[in-house]
């Protein structure tokens, strides 16, 4: 007789990260968050800045000043610097996000990428629908249909530390997963549809260099006077190529080792990430949102956001787009495969979450530029656009938090919880017989000192008892 066959427990979508990931998220996260505060105050300095009317004269002049060697084909302006140059740094650090996700992080299983993969692309996709409907409708430029496939996480979790949420760390990874993977695919839109002319001897000396840079990575050789001079020369003939020069900043970034070997506490790839990513996020984001988000801004402007095709495209992209993809391919996920939707996790949060990836900041910004570099005008209206949508994706989605944040502040709680003392969360011992008895010793110790209390007290009590009868009072023996 065949024996019986056992059913296949199903798997949780958005459930608890292991406890390294969650490690790793946290330490992200913290970085980014930093980082999401500098560039929210580097975008009101740019506003100011390039709307203040004694100031914008010189705005527009430090923008558009150039350095650079023009010999090399690098005379370029500050702004153009802070877009091709910072920006490579921003998807340097991008490439080993990715690289770590695919090798050592939830992408690395195939089952556990689905949903946050399919969620990504459903959540770019839906936003080019709606911007190239938007604007077929009204008979405008369908150039800018990549502009709200992008979403900015330094920016979300910016508007997450100014709101407080205790967002539950399962759905602040799957926010930096989508964010991920939007940049794979950002810089993919980039390379395929934005590089119009091409220089085959650049482009082949930046593979040359790309070669390189991995053979030294395969032997083992260490130094940054190595790979810094190294990285430099690959970025200026990416730019040379006409490939857009940050696909040199995440291609470098995915040829680093992830994994670990023997001996090793981190990987070189998670190592380079920790020192790189705060030069990324507190230098390389604002610097560049510091020249790209001064676009002039005036009652007229912001009313012609909502009138022209091509901005009100970009608006609805961010607002509805994102939030309808997202949430529609995660449910299309958890409702075709075998995942079920964890217990601490409801369909309102995969909403809320879904609305905030709704801030396309810093690569939609570039985006905008790179599609109408042609008509300055129409490129400032559509930065605006930007602005404007995803200003409303972040109220849309403070107000949805609030409404569970005290959900997910008991969330918190129970993950942070580590009664034991050890320095890992009681949540993550439940199948170990160490904690419990560590557990029980500690127990043992709280119910002695109760009843040494309680003995203490009903001691304290009998001799008050005692005195009361006898009738005398300590002070000169006088009647109590």
């Amino acid at each position: 007789m065949a024996a019986p066959r056992t059913r296949k427990t199903a798997r949780k979508a958005l459930g608890r990260l292991s406890l390294p990931e969650r490690a790793f998220v946290a330490d992200a996260l913290r970085t980014e968050t930093v980082g999401g505060v500098l560039l929210l105050l580097a975008s009101v300095a740019a506003l100011l800045w390039a709307n203040v009317p004694a100031l914008r004269h010189s705005y527009e002049s430090v923008s558009h000043f150039h350095l650079g060697p023009g010999s090399l084909g690098l005379d370029l302006s500050v702004a153009h610097w802070a877009a091709d140059g910072l920006l490579a740094v921003f998807f340097f650090v991008a490439g080993i996000e990715l690289k770590r996700e695919l090798v050592a992080g939830d992408l690395r299983a195939p089952r556990a990428a689905v949903l946050p993969v399919v969620a990504a692309l459903c959540g770019m996709a839906v936003p080019a629908l709606v911007y190239t409907l938007t604007n077929l409708t009204g008979h405008g430029s369908t150039q800018g249909w990549a502009v709200p496939t992008a979403t900015d996480i330094a920016f979300a979790l910016a508007v997450l530390a100014v709101i407080g949420t205790s967002l539950p760390s399962s759905l602040r990874a799957f926010l930096l997963t989508l964010a991920v993977v939007d940049d794979l695919f950002a810089i993919l839109i980039i390379a395929v549809f934005f590089t119009d002319r091409l220089n085959f001897a650049a482009l082949g000396g930046a593979a040359a260099g790309l070669v390189v840079f991995w053979l030294l990575l395969r032997k083992g050789v260490r130094g940054w006077y190595v790979y810094v001079p190294l990285a430099v020369v690959i970025w200026a003939l990416m730019y040379n190529s006409g490939v857009h020069a940050t696909i040199a900043g995440v291609a470098m970034g995915l040829m680093l080792r992830c994994t670990t070997r023997e001996g090793e506490q981190h990987a070189p790839g998670e190592h380079i990430e920790h020192l790189a990513r705060p030069l990324s996020a507190g230098l390389a984001v604002p610097l560049f949102a510091l020249f790209s988000a001064g676009v002039t801004v005036s009652g007229g402007a912001l009313g012609d956001v909502f009138t022209k095709p091509e901005t009100l495209g970009v608006v609805l992209g961010l607002v509805l787009g994102k939030t309808l993809g997202i949430f529609g391919g995660t449910w299309l996920t958890v409702r075709f495969t075998r995942a079920s939707l964890s217990e601490d996790i409801a369909w309102a949060d995969v909403f809320a979450v879904a609305s905030l990836a709704g801030i396309g900041f810093t690569v939609s910004l570039l985006i905008g530029e790179l599609a109408f570099a042609g008509d300055a005008v129409l490129a400032d209206e559509v930065k605006a656009a930007v602005l404007t949508g995803s200003l409303i994706a972040a109220l849309c989605a403070t107000v949805l938090l609030k409404i569970r944040n005290a959900k997910y502040r008991r969330l918190c709680e129970e993950e942070e919880r580590d009664e034991d003392l050890d320095g890992i969360p009681d949540i993550y011992e439940q199948d170990d017989p160490a904690y419990h008895l560590r557990m029980a010793e500690i127990h043992e110790r709280k119910a002695a000192e109760h009843r040494r209390i309680a003995a203490e007290r009903a001691a304290a009590a009998r001799h008050g008892l005692a005195e009361v009868p006898g009738g005398a009072g300590e002070e000169h023996d006088r009647p109590a």
